[in-house]
């Protein structure tokens, strides 16, 4: 950086709204930064399938391209996708919402999720969040003018959240609670009846609930529990999901939001200011994998399980102990008798056997002593990752 940047960062520093320096980088980027310019690297940290999408959804966008399907669509979606998407979830969940009042299509969950977050959090609302949870979360509602409230969770409870643990976080202030599973980055996925003493909680209290159920079609051993689903939950409960990880469609950004329309309409607002729309090709892609994406999905579901248990076998194999997670596509095991922190372990793993992970920590204060692995990468590399981690663990005398 020149004299005359240093000069200017100083300058515009202390301009910038307060609200973006109460956040700090994004602790998965802030990492992966590092790595940009290496050689030979194996990366068990970006959460990103290694299929491409497949090839009938890319050929539906493909064609409506050629077909000159590319102006603007309406601000909550194309019709279509709107309806497709209300289908799908009455038949997968049973759940009815209106496709022209409430469903949302939006540039990813994480757009949804800001979404949320803006049109419910006033400033000084505080908002429950699992501790540790995707990186998002708390950045989201500081954007929004809220104060983030992390709920603790440990390796011992399977890093469940629980109606007893969250109720002395709640005080006059907190206006919603944020969950999120299958859990990124644990893989949790929370049981019904715990679920079901979350919702009722949350209703006593009258606070609304923020459901991230992007991982919902990759469970392993159990079923996934649609929040919306539970008895008093669905009009308090606003349902977030996208095409990211079920159809390995990542790089389309494509998501939604469906809920009470009012809170549909007040995220619209928004996004209509900010968005205007979703991009055309990549709801088009979206309507392709509704109607005909189950085939791909499955099988690429079945092929993360099989990574899942291998990599788990492996890592206790060499010395790091794991809870056996059932959802997403992560392992999130202990690095505590390294004598490490996270970041250490990350940072030296990285620079002397050119594996990428990602700390812990990135995910929230009750991640320390954790990394976060990702399986959704081939067999091949899995395998050649582990074994390089087998020789850093030895060099230290664990392995």
């Amino acid at each position: 950086m020149t004299t005359q940047s240093k000069i200017q960062d100083v300058k515009y520093n202390n301009r910038l709204a307060s609200r973006v320096g109460n956040i700090a980088p994004s602790g998965i980027r802030k990492f992966f930064d590092l790595l940009a310019s290496m050689d030979g690297v194996i990366s068990l940290g970006i959460g990103e399938p290694d299929y491409p999408t497949p090839y009938h959804i890319r050929e539906a966008a493909i064609s409506s391209i050629e077909n000159g399907y590319t102006m603007y669509t309406p601000n909550t979606g194309i019709p279509e996708l709107r309806q497709e998407l209300s289908k799908h979830l009455n038949s997968h969940y049973h759940l009815e919402y209106d496709p022209d009042s409430q469903v949302l299509i939006t540039v990813g969950v994480s757009e949804a999720m800001d979404l949320a977050a803006r049109a419910l959090v006033n400033p000084g609302d505080e908002v429950l969040i699992p501790d540790p949870c995707y990186v998002s979360y708390s950045a989201c509602v500081i954007l929004a003018g809220g104060k983030p409230v992390m709920i603790p969770t440990r390796e011992e409870d399977r890093f469940e959240i629980s109606a007893e643990g969250i109720e002395p976080f709640i005080s006059k202030k907190t206006k919603a609670i944020i969950i999120g599973y299958p859990a990124n980055p644990t893989g949790t996925v929370m049981p019904r009846e715990k679920l079901e003493d979350i919702v009722q909680l949350a209703n006593r209290y009258g606070i609304i609930i923020i459901s991230d159920e992007i991982y919902s079609r990759l469970v392993y051993e159990c079923e996934h529990t649609c929040v919306a689903t539970l008895p008093d939950a669905y009009e308090n409960t606003v349902f977030l999901g996208g095409f990211s990880k079920a159809y390995a469609m990542t790089g389309w950004r494509a998501g939604y939001a469906v809920g009470p329309s009012a809170i549909i309409a007040a995220m619209t607002k928004i996004h209509q200011y900010t968005i205007m729309s979703a991009p055309t090709m990549s709801q088009v892609a979206a309507i392709e994998a509704l109607k005909s994406g189950e085939a791909s999905a499955a099988e690429m579901v079945a092929d993360y399980n099989k990574r899942r248990l291998i990599i788990l076998k492996g890592l206790c194999d060499i010395g790091l102990s794991c809870y056996k997670p059932q959802g997403a596509f992560y392992v999130f095991p202990s690095i505590k008798n390294t004598g490490m922190t996270s970041e250490e372990f990350a940072h030296a793993l990285l620079m002397e056997e050119k594996v990428a992970v990602v700390p812990g920590n990135a995910f929230g204060q009750y991640g320390e002593g954790y990394i976060r692995c990702c399986y959704a990468t081939s067999l091949k590399e899995l395998y050649e990752a582990l074994e390089r981690m087998k020789r850093f663990l030895k060099r230290r005398g664990i392995s």
